[in-house]
This record gives structure tokens, C-alpha cells and sequence, in this order.
């Protein structure tokens, strides 16, 4: 995590509606409705099934819901007449889009495409892409959007121009040393970005189009599938800055690359080719720059137009890999949070940002 954030820097405004402001996404589905006896009385029970939204978009087979018992001592007139109106209520004017959510992130930009695949661009190209406050923001929010959006069914992430991001913007960084606040601030949102990703029923792919470091890095890696520019270059980065490993790769690497490798390249912050990570398995697959692209949209349509019950169950049974190791994923958010209290980050980010080797006080 090379990215603060200040509470008080969040947008606000109509670009980043806060969770009350938005729109609902509701289900185009209406309920199914059956009358069962209740056994133990003489009048009969309306069930409500299948009420809830499914978690599988429109395209789904099977219907996920809860089941509500309505009206024990109701007649079966009135009961049937409750669930007419629960269904009119989910009802969901098809003519419209899902698309509201796409001007509340700044730093994302979104393109759909068929099938189902939505397009998600890093897009401050002038900054490498590099995380300010409200993109950091944004990526530890988006993947509810994405996960509630009926017409989305994959999606591609990457980076506007040649980087998929730079890692965190210096400024922005700098206010991180010392501040307690912030820092309690960024470790919600750094964790959030690894967890909501996990759980975000979509399955996610990133095509890494250019240089990873920090929290771009952690949602370039955390995707579901990885294809990489193999000529990129990224590092975690962590101890360049003076600050403890944390963000994804405790998480995802000693797992994707083993413990051997993970520990060399976190320790060192050596940076890592698109092909070396694909011979380590830290990366799904890594293409010549030119097929990037494509090759991921191949990907992603050939999943979209999938089974897609058994495609997010699949996502859904791997990644209980990654959840036993979350202790150790918070326990390194926690130890890298701690760093950013002492003296080693300060220095850190001051020389990265007058571009000269760190002389970091514990060293000394």
C-alpha cells in the first residue's frame, strides 16, 4: 500500500455520491409464488420464494433468494395479494441501465462491450495512473457497483496510455507520515480493495498494460486472471518506501510464486518482467504487448458467454485459498500502517520525491 488518504480528502459532491445518494440496483426478476398448507393449521400460508436478488445478473439459471413465510393465519387471497405488491415493487424498467454508478468514481473510466464484459481504464495518464486519494477511494467502493450491476458479467481492468499505474501520487503520499488518521483512513481502504475484490461475484481481469506499483499492483494481482505486457515491469515497492510489505502480497504471492520467491522480491523491491512473473506464477499469462488486448478480451468474452453459475461458484470455492491466509494479510496491513508512524517513511518519501537514494534513520 503506497497510497494515503485523508478522510478529509474524500470527494464529494455529485461525483462521488455518498451510499445513501445512489440508486438501488434491483432485480428484473418477480417473485414465484406458491401456496403450501402450514400442517399444523387449518388455513393456508403463502411462501415467498425466491424474492432476493440473484447474485448471477440477468443471465443466471439458478434462482438465489431467501424464503419469507407470509401471514400465518392469512387467507390465501391476501397472501397472494402481499406478494403482488412485493413483486410490483422489485419490478425494474429494463430500458434502463445500470450505468449511474460510472460518474461516481474520478480516476475510473468505463466502456461496455458485448456479452456482458465492462471495460474499467485507470485513466489519469498524465500521473501514470498513479493512486491519489479519490482513486484509492474508489477502488476499495467500485467492485460493490460491479458485483450489483445485472449487465456486467466480467471485467477488464488496466491503464489509460503506458502504465497501469505508477503507484501512489507523492503528494498525496506525503501526508500519510505521521498522521494517525489518515492512516486509519488507508488501512480501511487497502483492505477493503483485497477483500471486495475477493468477494465480488464478477470475475475480474486485469491486463497489465505497463509499470505496477502499490495499490494499482494490488488490483492488477488480485484479479481473478492476470495477463501481462510481457516487457512491464512492477515491484511491490513497499521498502522502497521504508514501510513494511502489505497491501495484496502477503495474501496473494507466497501462495501464486511460494514463499521462496515471495520473500525475495518483498524484501529486495526488485522489479519483476511481465515474463519473469509468468515463470514464477506470480501472473496468470504474459503476451507480447501488442496482443495484450486482445488476448484479454478473448478471455473474458470465451468466460462471459460461460456457464456463469458455475464460473463465480468456481471464483467463489478457489479463492477459500486466499481467505485462510487473511490473519496474515491483516497482520501485514497492521505492521505496514505501524511503519508510516516512524521515522523511515518520512525519509522515504522525501527522496522519492527529490529522486535520491533514501538515507533511512534506522539504518544509520
Amino acid at each position: 500500500m503506497l497510497s494515503p488518504l485523508s478522510m478529509a480528502t474524500k470527494p464529494s459532491g455529485p461525483s462521488m455520491k455518498t451510499w445513501f445518494e445512489r440508486p438501488l440496483p434491483i432485480t428484473t426478476k418477480t417473485p414465484s409464488r406458491t401456496v403450501k398448507s402450514c400442517g399444523s393449521r387449518t388455513c393456508e400460508c403463502s411462501i415467498v420464494s425466491q424474492l432476493a436478488i440473484s447474485p448471477f445478473g440477468p443471465s443466471a439459471t439458478a434462482d438465489a433468494g431467501p424464503i419469507d413465510r407470509v401471514g400465518s393465519g392469512k387467507s390465501s387471497a391476501e397472501a397472494m395479494a402481499y406478494v403482488d405488491r412485493l413483486a410490483g415493487a422489485a419490478q425494474l424498467d429494463e430500458s434502463s441501465p445500470m450505468t449511474s454508478y460510472f460518474d461516481n468514481y474520478p480516476g475510473l473510466a468505463f466502456e461496455r462491450h458485448d456479452n456482458g464484459v465492462l471495460l474499467m481504464t485507470l485513466n489519469r495518464p498524465e500521473k501514470l495512473n498513479a493512486t491519489d486519494g479519490p482513486l484509492h477511494y474508489g477502488l476499495s467502493r467500485v467492485w460493490d457497483d460491479i458485483n450489483d450491476d445485472p449487465e456486467t458479467r466480467v471485467v477488464i481492468v488496466t491503464g489509460a496510455g503506458k502504465a497501469f499505474s505508477a503507484g501512489g501520487d507523492l503528494e498525496w503520499i506525503s501526508s500519510m507520515a505521521g498522521n494517525y488518521e489518515v492512516i486509519r483512513s488507508v488501512m480501511q481502504e487497502a483492505g477493503d480493495i483485497v477483500y471486495k475484490m475477493m468477494s465480488c461475484s464478477k470475475i475480474i481481469i486485469s491486463a497489465i498494460n505497463g509499470v505496477a506499483v502499490g495499490a494499482g499492483l494490488a488490483v492488477a494481482l488480485m484479479a481473478d486472471i492476470s495477463i501481462i505486457d510481457e516487457d512491464a515491469r512492477f515491484t511491490d515497492g513497499h521498502l522502497r518506501l521504508g514501510v513494511g510489505a502489505g497491501d495484496h502480497a502477503n495474501i496473494l504471492w507466497p501462495l501464486s510464486a511460494g514463499m521462496a520467491k515471495a520473500k525475495y522480491y518483498l524484501l529486495t523491491a526488485d522489479f519483476i518482467t511481465g515474463k519473469q512473473a509468468d515463470d514464477i506464477g506470480l501472473v496468470s499469462k504474459a503476451v507480447p504487448g501488442d496482443q495484450l488486448m486482445d488476448e484479454a478480451m478473448a478471455v473474458a468474452t470465451k468466460i462471459a458467454t460461460g456457464p456463469q453459475d458455475a464460473v463465480r461458484w468456481t471464483k467463489r470455492n478457489l479463492n477459500l485459498w486466499l481467505t485462510q491466509a487473511a490473519p496474515a494479510f491483516d497482520a501485514s496491513l497492521a505492521f505496514e500502517m505501524l511503519s508510516f508512524l516512524g521515522p523511515d517513511a518520512a525519509e522515504g518519501v522525501a527522496a522519492l520525491q527529490e529522486k535520491r537514494p533514501p538515507d533511512f534513520p534506522t539504518a544509520r
